[in-house]
């Protein structure tokens, strides 16, 4: 089999496809996080929380640890951060756009 960086592309844009995925990871930037408080943080159900971080440790995007009864998650590569940057990026860029073409109505 033939590592495809394609492929790999293809499959880290569909695990950040998910808006709580996203909010998660911006959550970590902050360092390592307990599912509690990154629940707490993003006011949803710890639950949801574990489910999604589940999907980004089965794709190696973040590690955990646990202490006693607590989990800690953290960002296994921090350029996954820049990934995020440059989407957020790419959508003010757009907004720019947007507004520009509005502009040009009036």
């Amino acid at each position: 089999m033939t590592f495809k960086p394609s492929h790999f592309k293809a499959d880290l844009f569909k695990v950040l496809s998910n808006p709580v995925r996203i909010q998660i990871l911006d959550t970590l930037r902050l360092g390592e996080q307990s599912v509690g408080y990154i629940a707490e943080w993003l006011e949803i159900e710890a639950s949801a929380v574990s489910q999604q971080l589940a999907v980004l440790r089965s794709r190696n995007l973040v590690t955990s640890r646990k202490q006693g009864n607590y989990v800690f998650y953290s960002v296994r590569d921090p350029a996954l951060f820049k990934v995020l940057d440059a989407a957020l990026e790419v959508f003010n860029n757009h907004l720019v756009d947007v507004r520009d073409a509005l502009e040009q109505l009036e």
